[in-house]
């Protein structure tokens, strides 16, 4: 046991020389190339376009008052994990109509979409494991991918192609399909019936993070995966925290699949779980969702509307038909000009650079939501054809 003096001398030594260095290092390159990176505290004055909160259910009177109902019943945290004693009632319920929406078995939740797929990729794979994955799939697919071990190969953004050329290739005896369902920065969907029919052709698993299609695609919102059972599509990951407007994740599929994730997934093992209160707010979204499908409708009339404005201005959208609409502008600088003009005008936007998208692929990201209005898309693209005829020619 060190005595007192010498214990207060260890708490007061600075940091190594090293690691300060390391440190300065990462700031000074990233500075250099003018994408440090900095936090600002959300203005509720701004008018928002750059948040996921597709059906506008995170301002639902009702879901706010379900989530501090559900506080008040059942604790304002879960106080353990699942496998512990934090798994209450209200989860219950949650999983068993997230399973019932979705036509699957079962569904398991994570406290978020990263930690879903994290969970999934390490419980799944290891070193004898082949993963196939689109190019522009979510950091946190890849980073589970890089977890688990597996021998992991990108093919080129929904390319059937060399996605049947990597498989034909492969010899290892477990093989993974995993794709986005509806790419995060670009907005555009993948081909789930060819992913499923390559992945069947090869014997692969198939695995579709839907978090931006579910509660905004499909008849009843059931995202893009809507029509493939699970045999199609065995892995289906879904987060709550966008068009569903609470926080968290689930992962549904068949039985054999959760009870494996519940004894293996490390991500899902080893941390509290979702607060009860975020889990009675989802079941009240969710109900909305089901329920109303008034809101997808105008979100669809706001897609349709704000292509055909933006068009006629000239600027230069990508292919989207989901509420991610990004605005392809290609350099950094351009970007960030454009970024500081909307903010000017008190409009939020995402600055999207390198390294989250490739180099030349600098964009804004605008996404839509059925809680704007006509006039608040008006105001979006006035500010957006000011910065286009404001550029030197």
């Amino acid at each position: 046991m060190p005595r007192p003096n010498a214990l207060r001398r260890w708490r007061w030594m600075p940091v190594s020389e090293a690691w300060q260095q390391r440190l300065a290092t990462a700031r000074n390159e990233r500075e250099r190339l003018q994408r440090w990176r900095s936090r600002r505290v959300a203005s509720h004055a701004a008018l928002d376009f750059a948040g996921n909160d597709y059906l506008g259910l995170a301002q639902d009177p009702r879901v706010q008052a379900a989530q501090a109902e559900g506080a008040k019943r059942f604790g304002a945290g879960a106080g353990a994990s699942h496998l512990v004693s934090g798994h209450l009632g209200i989860h219950d319920a949650l999983e068993a109509a997230l399973a019932e929406w979705t036509g699957r078995e079962r569904a398991l939740l994570f406290s978020t979409g990263y930690m879903a797929n994290l969970g999934v990729l390490q419980a799944l794979a290891d070193s004898h494991t082949a993963i196939f994955q689109d190019r522009l799939n979510h950091a946190s697919l890849l980073d589970g991918a890089a977890l688990s071990g597996a021998r992991s190969r990108r093919y080129h953004h929904r390319d059937g192609q060399d996605l049947a050329r990597l498989l034909a290739r492969s010899r290892a005896t477990h093989q993974l399909v995993v794709s986005d369902g509806v790419f995060s920065m670009n907005g555009d969907i993948a081909d789930i019936e060819q992913l499923a029919h390559l992945s069947q052709q090869h014997g692969a698993w198939l695995m579709i993070d839907d978090a931006h299609g579910l509660g905004v695609l499909g008849e009843n919102g059931a995202g893009c995966v809507a029509g493939f059972n699970s045999q199609q599509v065995p892995i289906l990951v879904g987060t709550l925290g966008k068009a569903l407007g609470t926080a968290g994740a689930f992962v549904a599929g068949d039985a054999a699949l959760i009870e494996h994730l519940i004894q293996f997934a490390r991500s899902y093992v080893y941390t509290t779980a979702q607060p009860p209160g975020i889990a009675a707010a989802t079941l009240e979204a969710l109900t909305i969702v089901q329920r109303e499908p008034e809101h997808r409708q105008r979100l669809a009339r706001h897609i349709d509307y704000f292509r055909q404005q933006a068009t006629a201005l000239g600027l230069p959208l990508g292919h989207s038909q989901t509420p991610i609409q990004p605005l392809l502008l290609g350099s950094e600088q351009r970007t960030m000009a454009w970024a500081a003009r909307c903010d000017k005008h008190n409009v939020q936007v995402g600055a999207i650079r390198p390294p989250t998208v490739a180099n030349g692929e600098a964009r804004l990201r605008i996404t839509l939501s059925a809680r704007h209005t006509q006039s608040d898309i008006d105001r979006l693209l006035d500010v957006a054809a000011t910065c286009l005829h404001e550029e030197p020619r």
